[in-house]
């Protein structure tokens, strides 16, 4: 096999909860009386919460003390959450759960590498609360992508070397630290057209045929 572990961004990859954010964020950006809309959203895809927030005030009037950051993103979180709630196992789609089934018969060691302090709460909606080898997340990490760090922290937990890892990204930000941190990396989705990647992947289940 060309690699002994696969690390997985969350977000965009093994699930889709970019219409949870843009729900959250929304409502907090119309509290604020800030314009917000799906091109704006995009530009938060793989980003950190208070870097995706310094992103949504450019259009702010006024300055906003650190103490207000922390609430509304905070804010911004809870709503996030409780719209998580409404997600199950049937937002996990059957080419994923097939892929990663197989991946694992061949045995390669699977993590999760996402900004996201959410993630272990989502892999256990989408009924993958046990299922990885690692989980390496917003919880571990001092810096996001394009940052390598909760990448290089994945492969330390799996006790695999950068080099035998693969990365599977859908952002520009996630294939640039999967680079910087030494890894070979799969793009899926908008990421594809950066041009990053050591291989393009038009589906999911195209990474059977990769790794």
């Amino acid at each position: 096999m060309r690699y002994k572990a696969v690390i997985f961004d969350l977000d965009g990859v093994i699930c889709h909860t970019d219409k949870y954010h843009y729900m959250a964020w929304k409502q907090v950006a119309d509290e604020l009386g800030i314009y917000f809309d799906e091109a704006v959203n995009n530009r938060l895809r793989g980003v950190s919460r208070m870097e995706s927030f310094e992103i949504i005030l450019e259009r702010y009037d006024g300055v906003m003390s650190g103490e207000d950051k922390i609430q509304y993103t905070t804010k911004k979180n809870e709503i996030y959450k409780e719209l998580l709630k409404n997600m199950s196992p049937a937002d996990l789609s059957d080419e994923v759960k097939e892929t990663l089934d197989v991946l694992r018969g061949k045995g390669l060691k699977l993590a999760i590498g996402s900004s996201s302090k959410n993630a272990k709460f989502i892999l256990g909606q989408l009924g993958l609360g046990d299922y990885f080898d690692a989980v390496s997340d917003g919880n571990n990490i001092t810096h996001s992508k394009p940052d390598p760090e909760v990448f290089i922290k994945a492969a330390g937990f799996l006790g695999e070397s950068a080099g035998d890892c693969l990365v599977v990204e859908d952002a520009k930000a996630g294939l640039e630290a999967a680079a910087a941190g030494g890894m070979e990396c799969a793009a899926i989705g908008d990421a594809v057209s950066c041009g990053l990647a050591t291989w393009n992947l038009e589906v999911f289940s195209d990474l059977k045929r990769v790794v």
